[in-house]
Parts: structure tokens; C-alpha cells; sequence
């Protein structure tokens, strides 16, 4: 499906995106994750041919996305806001779409369309952010491209709505075995339906995360000694603290997870509990605290 080789990209003289690699297969879905200003926004739209890399390639079923500009027809670009469209009705962005899409399913639009209860003669103006998030979904699976990507899909939309946007591409990976990359600081959410996350850190690919390999690969656990002091945790070979409190620390066990439960057990702690562990803690660990937020 798509395949990206050493992708590299300067803006104004400092370099946003430097030697990426990494495949896309049909019929997954993959999670793109990173701090602010990272570069995630400035990847989706080299990925789509919007901007040039200025080293490296991108190819969609074996073809180079920058020599044959007209594979771009199978692939489609979900922008974190459509209010470049406001001007336009549903209806006539449908006329658009067709133009540029040869394969524009009408009749499924108009069935989702019904389905979520979106008008066809209204402005987008008078949408609300739930309605245009729906109605870009829509729109890109009525494509009928065979990868999707998005950006902030979901940002600022209630439960419903979130929900709604997720079935509905759930349904159609299922279905038509499609692609999607999507873009997001929820990292809940993506946990859910992703089969891959990519992290994002300092313009290339810290980790790649396959969602089946996370709980046999990585245990968190919380653990208390009467005496923390004599136990120095933070010293355990692949062991990660991702919070005290108390005498209480949550730890993030890495590789050899199993073995080094073993010898916590051995020291004869006072409490030792094992919890689910979440991409929010590979995050954190991968992507380091502070006080800047996810994006």
C-alpha cells in the first residue's frame, strides 16, 4: 500500500521531517502521535503530495507520488478544519468531489448523509464542528481512495459524535480493506482501533508500536517498600518511573519485563500490583513529561 523512504523536509531553513521510513499495509489502521510542533501536520501533507519532499520518496502501490501526480486520486486528506468550504453546501461539494474523483461513490454519500441526518442544501457555515468532522469522513470514504488520512479528526467533538466518526471508519477498513493514518492527541481513542502507532520525536520515528505486541513486550506495575530508600528503582535495568506518590511508584517494565517482576517480587515489597499498561504510558516514557502538551 504505501511505502515512505528516507523522508526529509526543511521549512525555512530548519528541517520539520528527517529520513522517515515506514510501510502502510491495506485493510489497518495507524496511529500518528508526537508533541507539539513536532512535525505530524507537515508528514500528512508530504504523505499527500500537498508539499515536496526535498529528499526521500513516497510511493502508493509502488508508484512515486511526485513522478505520477494522478495516484493522488487514491489516496485522500482530511484536514484538522474544512472552513475553507464554508461557502459551499454538501450538495455542490459532492459535484466538486466528482470532478476530481472519478470513482465518487454519490449514492453512498447520500445514504450516510441520511444516516447521520446531515442536510444536502444547507451552507456548511451554519454546520456545527461535529457536522463538517462528519461530513469530511464522509466525504473521503465516498471517494472511494484506498488510504485516508487524517488529521485531528475528532478534536473538540462531544462522545457522540467521536463515536460515530469511529464506527464509521471501523466499518470501512473492515468492508473495503482500506487504509487509514489518522493524527491524534487522543490517545484513548487510538488505542482502540489502532493496529500500529507511530511515535513521532525530534522530526523522525522514535517507535513503532504494534497494539498485539504491547502487553507481551512491556508490564506495568505499582509497587511499595516499607523502606524505599534501600530499594533504588529507578536504577533497574529497563525499568521506567512514570510516577511516586507516597510510597507508592508505578513503573514501566521494558524487554525483559517478566524477569525483572521476578526480582521485584524477590525484594519482598509491600505491595505489588500489576495494571493494564496504555500508549499514554509509552508516550510519556518515549516522549518524555513536562508540561507542554500532547498533540
Amino acid at each position: 500500500m504505501l511505502t515512505v523512504r528516507n523522508l526529509t523536509k526543511a521549512i525555512d531553513g530548519k528541517t520539520i521531517i528527517e529520513r522517515i521510513s515506514f510501510e502502510i499495509h491495506s485493510g489497518t489502521i495507524t496511529g500518528l502521535v508526537g508533541r507539539n510542533g513536532v512535525g505530524k501536520s507537515t508528514l500528512l501533507r508530504l504523505l499527500a503530495g500537498i508539499l515536496d519532499p526535498d529528499q526521500g520518496e513516497v510511493l502508493l502501490d509502488g508508484v512515486n507520488l511526485t513522478q505520477h501526480p494522478l495516484i493522488k486520486m487514491s489516496m485522500y486528506y482530511v484536514p484538522d478544519s474544512i472552513s475553507m468550504f464554508n461557502g459551499y453546501t454538501a450538495k455542490e461539494l459532492v459535484k466538486l468531489h466528482r470532478h476530481m474523483y472519478e470513482p465518487f461513490d454519490e449514492q453512498a454519500f447520500y445514504a450516510w448523509l441520511d444516516r447521520f441526518q446531515l442536510p444536502a442544501n444547507r451552507s456548511l457555515r451554519s454546520f456545527s464542528k461535529g457536522m463538517k468532522a462528519l461530513l469530511s469522513i464522509i466525504l473521503a470514504l465516498s471517494t472511494r481512495a484506498k488510504l485516508i488520512l487524517l488529521d485531528e479528526p475528532t478534536n473538540g467533538l462531544d462522545v457522540i459524535v467521536k463515536k460515530q466518526i469511529m464506527q464509521l471508519l471501523i466499518e470501512e477498513v473492515s468492508e473495503r480493506q482500506i487504509a487509514l493514518l489518522i493524527s491524534s492527541h487522543h490517545l484513548q481513542e487510538l488505542e482502540k482501533i489502532a493496529d500500529v502507532v507511530l511515535m513521532l520525536k525530534d522530526t523522525t520515528i522514535e517507535s513503532v508500536l504494534r497494539i498485539d505486541e504491547v502487553k507481551m513486550t512491556f508490564k506495568k506495575v505499582q509497587v511499595a517498600f516499607a523502606d524505599m530508600g534501600a530499594i533504588p528503582l529507578g536504577q533497574l535495568a529497563d525499568v521506567e518511573v512514570l510516577s511516586q506518590v507516597g510510597r507508592v511508584t508505578t513503573l514501566l517494565l521494558k524487554r525483559n519485563a517478566a524477569q525483572t517482576l521476578e526480582l521485584l517480587q524477590r525484594l519482598e515489597p509491600l505491595l505489588l500490583e500489576e495494571l493494564p499498561v496504555t500508549i499514554e504510558d509509552l508516550f510519556i516514557s518515549t516522549l518524555g513529561g513536562g508540561d507542554r502538551y500532547v498533540s
